[in-house]
């Protein structure tokens, strides 16, 4: 895998219109003299995303809202341990969600396969869908409790919590970069986005959410091999009800690991 080149360093001189902030680095002991993000010091604002999101990708950084409230503070006292990360590109997808659901899924329940979805990619979509979710959150009605504005140097949107070693999923996947194969996946069947990541959640938008409940109910599958707490620890204990609650024509999808 080649790595790209980390502008952040360079942040100051790229052009973006950006509030105050600062850099952040790995809080692992390896190689990583570079920061892994840059992190706005205030709230995010509304139409930020959007400005960001349109200038940011051209020089090689994304955007995501990282949750600093909820009790676990900024990425500065989380655990962002690149070191620990694979390479997504390494793993297939439902090799993932199936070795998950065999450890997770009662013994003679058999792992049903990726849901079918007949979606094909646009250029603008699922960005546009991201920026719509995004402005939704900062009302303050949403699971985010302090949202404020991040830059990630990742390829794509799915790699973003890979690419800073995050560890919120430690309790169910320590590799990190295995979650983001399967965010891969449902970027292209689903046109998700990482819009949010939290110390141990993860928001999504979903450009193409399953719309009839058979399709649903095969989502939720995944959506239980990739995060059984969202099954387990919810008021929806049953893949259908999980299905037609969370998934059935719902713009985003939200995780959350004990």
């Amino acid at each position: 895998m080649a790595t790209l080149p980390n502008p952040l360093p360079r942040i100051a001189s790229l052009g973006l219109d950006l509030p105050a902030g600062r850099l952040i680095d790995a809080t692992d002991d390896g190689p990583w003299h570079e920061p892994l993000l840059w992190l706005a010091d205030g709230p995010a604002a509304a139409g930020g995303w959007s400005a960001t999101a349109e200038a940011a990708p051209a020089v090689g950084l994304l955007p995501v809202l990282l949750d600093v409230g909820g009790g676990h503070g900024g990425p500065e006292e989380w655990e962002l341990m690149p070191g620990e990360m694979s390479y997504p590109g390494d793993h297939d997808a439902e090799e993932v969600l199936e070795d998950a659901w065999d450890e997770c899924a009662e013994e003679d329940a058999d792992w049903p396969g990726l849901a079918d979805t007949p979606y094909t990619e646009t250029d603008s979509e699922p960005d546009s869908v991201a920026s719509d979710i995004v402005e939704s959150l900062l009302d303050g009605s949403g699971p985010l409790k302090d949202p404020r504005l991040a830059l990630v140097p990742a390829r794509r949107s799915a790699d973003i919590p890979a690419a800073i070693g995050w560890m919120g999923p430690a309790n169910h996947e320590s590799d990190t970069a295995r979650l983001s194969a399967v965010l891969r996946s449902w970027e292209d069947r689903f046109g998700i986005r990482v819009v949010a990541l939290g110390f141990d959640h993860l928001l999504v938008s979903v450009a193409h959410p399953p719309t009839t409940l058979a399709e649903a109910q095969a989502v939720a599958a995944e959506h239980f091999a990739f995060c059984p707490d969202n099954i387990w620890q919810s008021s929806n204990p049953t893949l259908t009800a999980y299905a037609e609650s969370q998934l059935l024509n719902q713009p985003a999808w939200h995780f959350w690991w004990d």
